[in-house]
């Protein structure tokens, strides 16, 4: 019914004009149009039945779809997932199946009303002319079925072009929410280029699916314009002629039926159809288990909770391994790092070692998560640490790179900054006693009291820093000459301190105390690391003995930064 005008319009008008005006019998003409007013009352009852229709096929796949996200969220709950990390649960049962009802609704009717339009025209034009017919098919027919093979190259563009939009709004997230710390460690630049390497690889995306989109302006130029172009000519130069009444009921074909039904066909399938088909591939492959299968347990559930540990317990170290790992800043011709392997045992202390500029400050950031390997992998208690969010990478680890991050804010805060929840006055008086911060406490006028940073010394900056990381949850302490800025002392008493502090600590060493007194010490002079304790690596490490003169000699005074911080 809904197709009934699509089928008669044509008609309609040509008998109007042949039989009718043209013929001197204007009230045959009038006639024929009030037939025609007459279809197109009935086609509106019709559209009125078809979107009802289209409502009864729709309706169900809403609520089965509401079912489903509801039950795989369950399902994952009672399976022993965490349902408060899924917080994109609330969005799928609403925005994106809304999203789908409504887009699914819009195709149907949208496809419905091309096939029955097209069928009806042709039909109809049919006849009125057979060759007019034959003109307004084959360009119709070549226009869509070009569009609809170049569809599945459209579908990856703008799955592509929907992953880049979300990498980029995540890249965003994570740099605006850790602004304070990329500042205070120094990685403005760093986190930069990832920004930009993300943004031009969404610009990528978008651009191929623009040019992509382009056939659907072809699709509509052929399909639309080219069958009326083709009629017009037609009737100039046609061998029989036609009609000035069919020309122009072919014309109320094409302009009233055809063309519009193409358009929105094209229009149609091309945002709301594809659209539909992305947002309905993301809910049935929604995060959780599937109906039937195993669980599938994100990396950052693979963990025991870091807020479980306090310190003074036994052991609650993790194990580090290191396979195969290699890295280079972009633009660079050569590896800062190159095939580096290790493993530490959870618990675990080992000193890190080498000459200036040969990579140990790249390896703390391996370690800590600030960079990604190039090649290989930074695994933590067996799992990636690239896999696991920001959040997570804090609570399982505390990284303290030589120049201290302090921010202005009570004491109390810049010393439970990596806690979970609040700190107890007894644990904060065990890390200001163990790290030589009572001075400072009476200075600021207690835990409450306001901390400038300006005010402090790069060795006070320090002090603190290493305090918030002895108080922090983190099961691997990474220090990146974290007690530079330090006297031999407080150096010794810090990293006595962390040493004692149940968990895994990496310490890049600038003193001979620091190798020491780790377990293991690794030395890295651009080749192969060597790894072994420190009277192995005087045996065995030219470099290392080298290096163990060089402390010794300079370890007769303080060196000038710390002589500098205590002026201060």
């Amino acid at each position: 019914m809904e197709s009934l005008p699509a089928l008669m319009a044509g008609q309609a008008v040509a008998f109007a004009v042949d039989r009718g005006f043209l013929a001197g019998e204007p009230l045959v003409g009038l006639w024929w149009l009030a037939l025609l007013a007459v279809v197109s009352a009935v086609g509106a009852v019709g559209a009125r039945g078809a979107l009802l229709s289209t409502a009864a096929i729709v309706e169900p796949l809403r609520d089965a779809l509401v079912t489903h996200t509801v039950e795989v969220t369950l399902r994952y709950a009672l399976t022993g997932g965490r349902v408060e990390q899924d917080r994109s649960a609330v969005a799928r049962l609403t925005r994106q199946v809304e999203l789908v009802r409504e887009a699914a609704g819009s195709l149907l009717a949208v496809v419905c009303r091309f096939a029955f339009s097209f069928v009806g025209v042709c039909i109809g034009t049919l006849t009125l002319d057979p060759t007019a017919a034959l003109l307004v098919f084959a360009p119709v027919s070549v226009g869509v079925g070009c569009y609809g093979v170049s569809l599945r190259g459209v579908v990856r563009a703008q799955m592509s072009s929907t992953l880049a939009t979300e990498s980029l709004a995540h890249e965003a997230w994570r740099i605006s929410a850790g602004l304070r710390d990329i500042t205070a460690y120094g990685l403005e630049d760093p986190a930069l280029r990832r920004f930009d390497e993300v943004a031009k690889e969404n610009a990528r995306a978008e651009i191929a699916l623009a040019r992509l989109t382009t056939l659907r302006t072809l699709a509509l130029g052929v399909g639309g314009w080219v069958p009326l172009v083709l009629v017009l000519l037609w009737a100039r130069w046609g061998t029989q002629g036609m009609s000035a009444g069919t020309v122009l009921g072919v014309l109320t074909y094409i302009a009233q039926s055809l063309r519009p039904a193409v358009q929105n066909l094209v229009q149609g399938v091309g945002t709301t159809g594809i659209r539909l088909f992305v947002t309905l591939g993301r809910l049935l492959d929604a995060p959780g288990p599937r109906p039937g299968g195993a669980r599938s347990v994100p990396a950052s559930d693979a963990l025991a909770p870091a807020s479980s540990i306090s310190v003074g317990k036994e052991s609650v170290g993790i194990e580090v391994v290191l396979e195969s790992v290699s890295f280079s800043y972009p633009g660079g011709a050569n590896d800062v790092l190159s095939g580096v392997d290790l493993r530490l045992a959870p618990g675990e202390h080992i000193a890190v070692v080498g000459p200036s500029g040969i990579g140990k400050s790249t390896l703390a950031s391996l370690l800590a998560g600030t960079h990604t390997p190039t090649h290989g992998r930074v695994l933590l208690d067996g799992v990636d640490l690239a896999s696991l969010a920001p959040g997570r990478q804090a609570a399982l680890r505390a990284y303290s790179p030589q120049e201290a991050y302090v921010f202005t804010g009570t004491l109390r805060e810049n010393l439970g900054y990596l806690m979970d929840g609040p700190v107890d006055d007894r644990r904060m008086d065990r890390a200001v006693t163990e790290f030589g911060l009572a001075d400072l406490v009476s200075l600021t006028g207690g835990y409450d009291g306001l901390v400038n940073p300006d005010a402090l010394s790069a060795g006070q900056r320090q002090m603190i820093a290493l305090a918030r990381a002895y108080l922090s949850p983190a099961r691997l302490i990474v220090l990146d000459e974290a007690t530079c800025h330090m006297d031999p002392a407080a150096e010794i008493r810090a990293e006595q301190a962390m040493r004692e502090r149940p968990g895994t600590l990496v310490v890049i060493a600038h003193r001979i105390s620091s190798a020491r007194a780790a377990e293991r010490v690794m030395v890295l002079d651009g080749g192969v690391p060597q790894i072994g304790s420190h009277d192995r690596m005087l045996a065995e490490s030219d470099l290392y003995r080298d290096l163990v003169g060089l402390w010794s000699v300079k370890s007769a005074t303080p060196c000038p930064e710390a002589l500098y911080g205590e002026a201060q």
